[in-house]
């Protein structure tokens, strides 16, 4: 046997003996955790279950206890007080009117949430940062700090008062005052849902349809939209949702005039302070059927987001 063989026979064993040594640390790796894992299965599960109680409690005790508690208390003098609340002239005005602000807030938003969102994402310019941080004001802010604002900018002896009233307009305690703090608070949310998704599409799919003698419109309504529009919607559900819902700033500006800026949410407090506990939970109740509607509505659009 030359020496080159042996030396080659050598390195063969040497292998060989690495590798099975290699294999019983992985087995007996492998057996050790899963001794540890069995070990450890029985205390695991019981700290798992503690948790999942925790949580299940937790949420029972925000959520389905106050849900139970409004309708209880909705129901307290019967079917036909709960009908007689919700059907009352009051309570339908409050309705329509809280329907109205939100749509038109929402209608709003929506066309100004895709600009700024467009121009945010799209183009780079001075005070970018500060426009960007801008749109999260509504976030920080209270709505009743917000409905001040409108007060100081367009009450008795505001800021801008004199210009409304050259125009015959009256927007403190009326109802151009209700959709300007809904649209406050309400902004942020399209355009933080669509900016994320509209930085996504490729800017090549808009200059090709450009080039094939498409106008702008053409391009945002077949190309850009499609892209889009799951975002979109998910940022126009929440935006409705979160209209529908505001008391703070409306509650400043409006007044609470019964039948003319009185909302859903200013009836359920101004029943609240009357007494009138079947009424403030009847409405309670029609705005948390509503407020689940929109939540099904949300969770579906959010899902259809995140598939696309």
């Amino acid at each position: 046997m030359s020496q080159s063989e042996a030396l080659l026979r050598a390195t063969e064993a040497e292998g060989a003996t690495q590798g099975e040594t290699s294999g019983s640390s992985l087995t007996a790796l492998r057996l050790g955790g899963e001794g540890r894992s069995r070990k450890r299965g029985p205390s695991s599960r019981v700290f798992e279950s503690i948790l999942i109680s925790i949580a299940v409690l937790y949420a029972a005790g925000l959520l389905i206890a106050p849900l139970v508690a409004i309708v209880w208390g909705s129901l307290a003098e019967g079917i036909n007080a709960f009908a007689s609340q919700v059907t009352s002239a009051d309570a339908l005005s409050s309705f329509k009117l809280t329907l109205i602000m939100a749509a038109g807030a929402t209608l709003i938003n929506t066309v100004f949430g895709l600009c700024i969102a467009w121009v945010l994402v799209r183009d780079k310019f001075w005070g970018r940062r500060i426009i960007n941080g801008l749109v999260d004001m509504p976030f920080a802010v209270s709505p009743v700090i917000a409905g001040f604002m409108l007060i100081l900018l367009f009450g008795r002896t505001g800021w801008l008062t004199h210009i409304t009233e050259a125009l015959g307009i009256k927007v403190v305690f009326a109802l151009p005052g209700i959709l300007l703090a809904t649209i406050f608070i309400s902004l942020p949310f399209v355009i933080r849902e669509v900016a994320p998704v509209l930085s996504q599409v490729n800017p090549d799919q808009e200059s090709a349809a450009h080039t094939m003698g498409a106008s702008p419109l053409q391009t945002f309504w077949h190309v850009t939209l499609p892209a889009i529009r799951w975002g979109l919607l998910y940022g126009v559900s929440l935006t409705f949702a979160r209209a529908v819902g505001e008391i703070g700033a409306v509650l400043v500006v409006s007044g609470g005039v019964s039948r003319l800026t009185e909302t859903s949410t200013l009836f359920i407090f101004r029943s609240l302070d009357d007494r009138n506990y079947v009424g403030a939970n009847a409405m309670s109740v029609v705005l948390a059927a509503m407020s689940f509607l929109i939540l099904i509505v949300i969770e579906f659009f959010k899902k259809r987001t995140e598939e696309h």
